[in-house]
């Protein structure tokens, strides 16, 4: 074993979170050191493999110029303004009221500081037009959702300009190191013990340990044992590493649970393709997400759900569930000509994504394996519901309803003209909302509810915001958030 060392503020991850707990401490002129178990070519923990979008409360475009990069086409859009009380009724929406209403507002009100707080230390941010804009035939652009900002460069552009801040600030990075467990000597956490891609154990003290090493996605057992049956089958987005090391430990000397441990952020996936868990390439850009326009059948040809419920940014995260449901735990979305030009680019466009084109519903059907006249007569019935009174309009909820069961609430378009399109998608599991009960600096509590000396956590590690769903952009917003506010008393 190595000599150990001994810092001021030792982060466990580096991701979004554990890097935000770590600059807010190295402001304050703590001796900072931040473990990652990947290596630099894996590093950034889930945060590098998302698009970078955060959900702000802002009060509209002219409150973001001073956050995001000039572009020629701000002249002609349109940002709704997003308030901290639109972003509470949100998340208290989309996970049926189960969110910790303290941590909420918490999030809702710091979150618009938090970004100009990393855009002042050198995060760049951008307006996601590809992603939350549709271009109107005036030419004018309006976004929509709650959810407009992101990182230049996505998530791998988010890591990056993280590392250039730690560099600049003095915080020192180790790569390859998987911390194991925590060290405790008079009832206090006084640092971690770890080992390295070698084999050879470290022992990394510190006056604090701030806690930022992501749930237990990437565990096939730990799924089972708390999401439920199936789910060792959903595909890994992110990184391979949370495999719950540090939520175990936590848990070992006494940290008491929090949050919602029977469910987790998954996605509509891209079942067809090559590599499809951990891409470091591809990243985000493996998920399917403009299936609002079209439709999603199963491989008895049925629809299972409401495409059209609700702006994707509040339906995506639970809906990679339902696909692990159905038979095989594979579904299509189908699209027709006229609808595919909509696709979001960086998704639908890419060579070697999964994907059936064919000119009759018929060879379509072949395609994918399914019943000629279970899909047709599915579409036909869908094509025959629509209330046409209504125009098709991506950019608000246009109530153009398909009257089936399940219906199709919104943005209901006939599937009549040809070519046709089905892309296979599958459950891909992004996060677990599961984590340590935490107060709201971080501090981690003991099942009485006191806190344990010495020991926080932040980003995924943190249960109680997030139960069933979570509104899309909000993950990246609390690691910055609650990492801010740990880095800031550790």
């Amino acid at each position: 074993m190595t000599t150990p060392t001994s810092y001021d503020v030792l982060v466990v991850g580096g991701g979004n979170a554990g890097f935000a707990a770590a600059h807010a401490a190295a402001e304050r002129g703590r001796r900072v050191l931040l473990l990652e178990r990947g290596q630099r070519d894996m590093a950034g923990g889930n945060s590098f493999y998302t698009a970078g979008a955060t959900r702000m409360n802002h009060a509209g475009l002219d409150d973001l110029r001073d956050i995001v990069e000039h572009d020629d086409r701000h002249a002609v859009t349109e940002v709704p303004a997003y308030s901290s009380e639109e972003y509470l009724a949100d998340l208290i929406k989309v996970t049926d009221g189960k969110t910790d209403r303290d941590m909420a507002q918490v999030l809702v009100t710091e979150t618009a500081d938090a970004v100009r707080w990393l855009s002042g230390l050198g995060l760049k941010y951008r307006l996601m037009y590809e992603r939350q804009a549709y271009d109107r035939p005036d030419g004018t652009y309006l976004f929509w959702g709650g959810l407009h900002v992101g990182n230049v460069g996505g998530g791998e552009g988010l890591i990056a300009d993280h590392t250039a801040v730690a560099e600049r600030l003095g915080t020192e990075v180790r790569y390859g190191i998987r911390a194991r467990s925590l060290i405790v000597e008079g009832g206090r956490v006084v640092g971690v013990s770890a080992t390295d891609d070698d084999g050879a154990e470290h022992e990394l003290r510190a006056e604090s340990v701030i806690l930022a090493a992501g749930g237990f996605e990437s565990s096939p057992d730990w799924r089972e044992e708390h999401l439920g049956q199936g789910w060792a089958n959903a595909k890994v987005r992110g990184t391979p590493y949370n495999v719950g090391d540090m939520l175990s430990a936590a848990l070992e000397i006494g940290a008491a649970k929090g949050g919602d441990w029977s469910t987790c952020h998954s996605v509509q996936w891209d079942a067809g393709a090559e590599h499809n868990e951990s891409n470091r390439e591809l990243t985000n850009r493996l998920t399917r997400q403009s299936y609002p326009l079209g439709i999603i059948v199963n491989r008895d040809g049925q629809r299972f759900l409401d495409e059209g419920a609700d702006f994707r940014n509040y339906t995506y995260a639970k809906y990679g569930r339902e696909i692990l449901k159905q038979p095989g735990s594979i579904a299509w979305q189908i699209f027709d000509a006229t609808l595919r030009p909509m696709l979001r680019t960086e998704e639908y466009d890419m060579p070697g994504i999964g994907v059936h084109q064919a000119d009759t519903l018929d060879e379509l059907a072949d395609a994918m394996g399914v019943d000629r006249a279970s899909l047709t007569s599915e579409i036909d019935a869908f094509n025959a519901s629509i209330d046409r009174s209504t125009t098709f309009d991506p950019t608000v909820k246009d109530g153009r309803r398909a009257d089936v069961q399940p219906p199709k609430s919104h943005w209901a378009s006939p599937i009549e003209t040809g070519p046709f399109y089905a892309y296979p998608v599958t459950c891909g599991i992004t996060f677990t909302f599961g984590g340590v009960k935490g107060d709201l600096d971080g501090r981690v509590l003991d099942e009485s509810g006191a806190p344990i000396p010495g020991l926080l956590a932040c980003g995924e590690m943190l249960g109680g915001l997030f139960s069933g769903n979570y509104p899309g952009g909000s993950g990246l917003a609390a690691g910055m958030v609650f990492g801010r506010r740990a880095g800031s008393i550790a």
